[in-house]
């Protein structure tokens, strides 16, 4: 786990961190995709996720002063018990076809949206049952497989919040959802603690380039801001599928 390719990788990967913390945060998922071409995936999401939980600090400066309370007041309890459940059921769950599902979910919830020539929805408020149960799919899927990003865009985006709101909302989002998956990660010995000094290494990285993906959400046009969205959300769920079929 050492050479040019893996680190060229690992600083690739760290910077998707960093840039989904500033903003785009479907483009953090492909951070462990990246690493996974030189070590497992497991592996690789135990490597990662110390970075995003140090990059998490920076996003959530950035955007203190941008979010929305309310989704968030909906969708945290949900995250807490999409996490609980993923660690209750981590030994007997199918990785591959929850990844498999949550990409499908993710395809045929982009296309809709891109079918419908609709770049950014109506705002509307954040309605209770469907955040709460969304909120646990993304905390199971993000427990799982890292991917809880679909799930979660699929009840955020139809919302019609800002690209500065919806930016900040999903930072917070899945700061708090890395946060709580420390401890669990912790008992099931899927945090990669004898790579520590490869991390240290990638955290600055992945710190500097939140305020890279800062910059690109205040600079991007608010259109093509979530049509990008839409976009990568179609590309990495097609991904989940691929990943999922191989795996299941």
């Amino acid at each position: 786990m050492d050479g040019a390719l893996f680190w060229s990788l690992a600083v690739l990967a760290a910077i998707c961190v960093g840039m989904g913390k500033g903003g785009m945060p479907v483009v953090g998922m492909l951070s462990v995709p990246i690493l996974a071409l030189v070590m497992h995936p497991v592996a690789a999401a135990g490597l990662m996720l110390p970075v995003y939980v140090v990059s998490d600090m920076f996003g959530l400066y950035a955007y203190r002063h941008a979010f929305d309370r309310r989704v968030l007041a909906i969708m945290v309890p949900g995250m807490t018990i999409g996490v609980v459940i993923g660690y209750l059921t981590a030994t007997w769950v199918s990785e591959g076809w929850v990844t498999l599902l949550i990409g499908g979910i993710g395809v045929a919830f982009a296309l809709n949206l891109l079918l419908r020539h609709k770049a950014k929805a109506e705002q509307k408020e954040a309605e209770v049952a469907p955040g709460l149960f969304w909120g646990a799919v993304t905390g199971f899927t993000s427990f799982v497989s890292h991917s809880g990003a679909p799930p979660y865009q699929v009840y955020t985006l139809p919302l019609g919040m800002t690209k500065a709101i919806f930016a900040g909302t999903s930072t917070i989002a899945f700061a708090y959802v890395n946060a709580i998956k420390l401890i669990p990660y912790y008992m099931l010995g899927q945090l990669n603690l004898a790579a520590l000094e490869k991390v240290l290494v990638l955290m600055p990285v992945a710190a500097i380039s939140v305020f890279g993906g800062v910059k690109l959400v205040k600079v991007l046009p608010e259109k093509l801001f979530f049509q990008l969205v839409t976009w990568a959300l179609l590309l990495v769920s097609i991904k989940l599928i691929w990943d999922g079929w191989h795996m299941a």
